[in-house]
């Protein structure tokens, strides 16, 4: 996967709802996102895709793009989104693999929002 299509792919992954997520994410991605329960999986990442209101725009900054083997893409950027009033930036990664030609999944991800407090959860 060229590094524009894999721009495309990741851009389709904020922009896209549940549909998308189906597609895309392995069921079994591990996803550290920041808001409960924290870790995810595929499905649970799906579901609650489906249940949070899109994103309208996305821009990627500072991109990173590594190929450590053949069939293995691992991603980083600044990302900045936005729905009606609502802005959000985090620093992401991400983790894509090669399941057949022109086939590929994401297996991990992971934000690290800017400006925004995460609660801790209970222990």
């Amino acid at each position: 996967m060229n590094d524009d299509r894999i721009w495309e792919f990741e851009r389709e992954l904020w922009l896209g709802g549940g549909d998308v997520y189906r597609e895309k994410v392995a069921d079994d991605c591990v996803m550290a996102l920041p808001a409960q329960p924290f870790l995810f999986d595929g499905g649970a990442a799906t579901a609650a895709v489906e249940d949070t209101p899109r994103w309208e725009e996305v821009d990627f900054a500072e991109t990173r793009v590594s190929r450590p083997e053949e069939g293995l893409i691992v991603i980083g950027y600044r990302v900045k989104a936005s729905r009606g009033e609502e802005t959000y930036r985090a620093l992401c990664t991400s983790t894509i693999r090669r399941l057949a030609h022109e086939d590929w999944v994401v297996v991990q991800h992971q934000q690290t929002p800017f400006g925004v407090e995460v609660k801790t959860p209970e222990d």
